[in-house]
């Protein structure tokens, strides 16, 4: 697991250096991926406006810190004071981490006369994709640490949490409001911090047996 922390945070810093320095080959694709999207998405009312719905309602990173502060609480509640700190503590540090990125890496969104949505803050990394993967990476792990075997549905889980992850990944690229490795550096650097989550507390835990 220390392996996945590292190569999705070496990938991280490596996306955030290429966008920084507007390397063309990245930008080229990002803008050919945006535009073909851009067409579809004017031209299907229909399924922009799904896709507005899946992205504003129901994989908005309000829904998603809800979920998590539910967990906090029922964590809480059942005297798992420690684990439940993580999850919060986590959470807030990748907003954190996020809003600075935004500001320090000032990309600015895809531009379009016809948008078919809208969205504010600077782009990268993807705020959507980034608390999607962070949300659902924590809630997994909690999970995880309660699931009985008699238990049924966890691929379930697994499988919604995927289809959220990717699913508000492509709305934000699908809608014009991100590019392409937007998203991907959200879904990055999410990834690092759950990662990173789960083995601090673990180091932690082991700490307090000794």
């Amino acid at each position: 697991m220390r392996s996945s922390a590292v190569v999705s945070g070496v990938l991280f810093a490596l996306l955030v250096v290429l966008v920084a320095v507007g390397w063309s080959p990245l930008l080229s694709f990002d803008r050919s991926v945006a535009e073909e999207l851009h067409r579809d998405a004017v031209a299907r009312s229909g399924v922009t406006g799904l896709n507005r719905f899946l992205s504003d309602w129901v994989w908005d990173p309000w829904t998603m810190r809800a979920l998590a502060a539910v967990a906090v609480v029922l964590l809480w509640w059942r005297r798992e004071r420690l684990l439940a700190l993580w999850v919060a503590g986590t959470s807030l540090v990748a907003v954190g981490l996020q809003q600075g990125l935004k500001y320090l890496v000032g990309r600015d969104r895809p531009m379009w006369p016809d948008p078919v949505d809208s969205a504010r803050f600077p782009a990268f990394p993807s705020g959507h994709a980034m608390t999607a993967t962070v949300t659902c990476g924590l809630l997994l792990w909690v999970l995880a640490l309660h699931w009985q075997p008699r238990w049924r549905g966890w691929s379930v889980l697994v499988s919604a949490a995927v289809v959220s992850v990717l699913g508000v990944g492509w709305t934000r690229i699908y809608l014009g409001v991100h590019w392409t490795t937007d998203v991907l550096g959200g879904w990055l650097l999410g990834w690092c911090c759950v990662v990173a989550a789960i083995l601090t507390y673990r180091r932690r835990r082991m700490g307090e047996k000794r």
